[in-house]
């Protein structure tokens, strides 16, 4: 406990990752969109929870949101996120929203747990990325993240 009489959350090993600068959407992936609906393009987000029964699609991010800069956890698509990479998470706001009212249990399983989800899931968002325009024709200068990033 520090001197406010609060308790201390012990840090965590969390997934870090990238919200995709620009994203694919609509018909064949031919619309462009810069990063997600709640997300800017380029932030960075913590993994707090993956769904591997359908295959690890989709999963749970915590980061700022776009408009209002507050903490936020929702479900997305692991094809929107980039960079996963495995991180010890101090930040206070973070430790909070992972165990609310002063929960106990640690959160997360350490670095090496962390980094084997953090290999998979980026093998998981290339596929998925590969899957949702295949065969679209890209602009004279493409924006998307593979395109950027060298993919």
């Amino acid at each position: 406990m520090n001197e406010a009489g609060v308790a201390r959350r012990e840090p965590v090993w969390l997934v870090a990752a990238n919200v995709v600068a620009w994203r694919r959407c609509g018909a064949g992936g031919r619309e462009l969109r810069p990063g997600t609906k709640f997300f800017k393009g380029g932030a960075k987000v913590y993994v707090t929870h993956v769904y591997w029964g359908p295959g690890g699609e989709r999963l749970t991010a915590m980061g700022r949101e776009r408009h209002t800069g507050r903490w936020i956890a929702i479900d997305t698509a692991t094809r929107h996120l980039h960079g996963f990479r495995p991180k010890l998470v101090h930040t206070p706001r973070v430790l909070e929203l992972l165990h609310p009212a002063g929960g106990g249990g640690s959160g997360g399983s350490g670095a090496e747990h962390a980094a084997d989800v953090a290999t998979t899931l980026e093998r998981y968002a290339r596929q998925y990325r590969a899957r949702i325009a295949p065969h679209s024709p890209l602009p004279d200068r493409c924006l998307c993240h593979a395109c950027l990033t060298g993919e």
